[in-house]
């Protein structure tokens, strides 16, 4: 089995972060888009193929595809032919299952699996300056520690067991992509209301301000350990939702996420909870999933 490292998928993402592996490693690349690959072979370091099964003898194959289904097709087809000891390296954004089930189909092979999903963006890859979500078995991610390095320019973190990885990032995004339109609301009341959007940015970023804060203490200081004693109550925060609500009516500013979230409220105020600190809304999802959120600060921070 020779040293050299294979990119499966050359697009937005896979085509910088096929460079960044050639900082370190021969690297070999394959792509379905004859164009894709032409630009490839413009990387120093990067040899193209357009044949999978050229990918054999590599040390490891790393992922980079646009939808859980690619990923599998591709392992489907290399694993026949897989040798025993190679490292897959998942980078594409896949539910964890999707890792455990890859892990599955390479197992009878002795291949082995990591997921290491990107965090940041195509230019932060391009520019070595990329953070990594890695998930896998301790040893085989210390195995792929000269990739990791290669692609996680900004750092990388092993958070758990294979498809810890990608938790993480399916939860960032969940959350990237809730709060985008969250913002696009707020920005839209704003400027209904005659309000400069520079002092809105600065007043949401301030680490008091509603983007910041409810992270920092309430989910972080309350949620996790269960105190909702104190603070602003409840019933005050379904007030001030009623605000915006009501304020966005009077400028005929369409709200979604804003009034999916005070559903949230007034569901906690009917079950009583409304002298608690509003934090006290995660207690509804304890309920929901018969499980605490709260965590012990000395087994688990």
């Amino acid at each position: 089995m020779t040293s050299t490292v294979a990119v499966v998928g050359l697009g937005q993402m896979g085509l910088p972060l096929a460079g960044r592996t050639a900082t370190k490693h021969d690297v070999l690349a394959f792509d379905l888009a004859p164009e894709r690959r032409a630009l490839a072979k413009r990387l120093d370091g990067v040899r193209v193929t357009d044949d999978l099964a050229d990918l054999a003898d590599v040390s490891c194959v790393v992922l980079s595809l646009p939808t859980p289904a690619a990923s599998r097709a591709v392992l489907r087809e290399l694993a026949p032919t897989v040798r025993s000891g190679t490292l897959v390296v998942e980078t594409s954004t896949v539910l964890p299952s999707d890792v455990r089930d890859w892990s599955a189909l390479l197992a009878p092979a002795g291949a082995r699996v990591i997921d290491a999903a990107v965090l940041s963006g195509v230019a932060q890859m391009e520019r070595g300056a990329a953070t990594l979500l890695v998930g896998g078995d301790a040893s085989d991610v210390a195995d792929a520690r000269s990739i990791l390095d290669a692609l996680g320019g900004a750092g990388w973190t092993r958070l758990g067991d294979l498809g810890a990885g990608m938790a993480a990032k399916v939860v960032n995004n969940g959350v990237a992509h809730a709060v985008m339109v969250v913002l696009v609301e707020a920005f839209a009341m704003a400027k209904a209301q005659g309000l400069q959007l520079e002092s809105i940015a600065e007043m949401l970023s301030r680490p008091d301000g509603g983007l910041v804060r409810p992270l920092t203490h309430r989910v972080m200081e309350r949620v996790a350990t269960g105190n909702y004693e104190g603070g602003m109550p409840l019933e005050a925060a379904r007030k001030d939702s009623t605000l915006a609500l009501a304020m966005a009516q009077r400028s005929g500013t369409p709200l979604f996420a804003t009034q999916g979230a005070h559903t949230v409220y007034e569901l906690a105020a009917a079950a009583g909870l409304g002298r608690e600190d509003y934090a006290v809304v995660a207690t509804l999802w304890e309920q929901w999933g018969a499980s605490s959120l709260a965590y012990d600060a000395e087994s688990d921070g």
